[in-house]
């Protein structure tokens, strides 16, 4: 693991790097942990069109932005950031998605389609940075009941699940319905 302070436009954090042979994630630390109690925390998969180019195709950069402003707020807590592009199907077969998308397909379908699971995504390895880093429970910034339970599945008390509602525009609309009727989504935006 590497380490290092990292000043951002939303205040001072702490980068983690954490590799193995195939993968890198980051987790960005605001804070000190303490006793590691109740932590606000953000488990985020990339999503390099939303994150990085600001796609419009999702709420993905709008939640990261989000969850950074109200753990720096807070003055406490964890972003997660890990390397799990569209949904773990990958960046290539996410674009080959979005080709899908565009032909009247929703993304759980552009997925299906492709031969993949819905959501491939697994949190075993953000549960093991927290415990790393000290966190013995989280506050959850989610709106996905999927993420709760493979976060509690792999041993790691929600004390809380805090909401992260990005308003709808025209274009996020019907991704964003999708991810709550399809993926079950606690959403009431949409």
């Amino acid at each position: 693991m590497a380490a290092a302070p990292l000043p951002t436009e939303y205040g001072q954090f702490r980068i983690y790097v954490y590799e193995n042979r195939t993968e890198t994630h980051v987790a960005l630390v605001r804070g000190e942990v303490g006793n590691g109690d109740g932590v606000l925390t953000r488990l985020h998969s990339t999503c390099l069109t939303g994150d990085v180019f600001h796609s419009a195709r999702c709420d993905c950069g709008e939640q990261l932005e989000t969850a950074l402003r109200r753990i720096a707020a807070a003055g406490r807590g964890v972003v997660v950031y890990l390397n799990q592009e569209g949904r773990g199907i990958g960046l290539a077969n996410k674009i080959r998605a979005y080709s899908l998308q565009d032909e009247g397909y929703d993304t759980v379908e552009a997925n299906v389609r492709l031969g993949f699971e819905p959501d491939l995504r697994d949190y075993g390895i953000g549960v093991q940075i927290l415990r790393d880093l000290g966190v013995r429970s989280i506050r959850l910034l989610s709106n996905n009941p999927r993420k709760l339970a493979s976060v509690t599945k792999h041993g790691l008390p929600v004390v809380e699940m805090v909401p992260l509602e990005i308003d709808a525009s025209e274009i996020s609309r019907r991704y964003l319905r999708t991810k709550k009727e399809k993926l079950g989504h606690r959403l009431s935006v949409v």
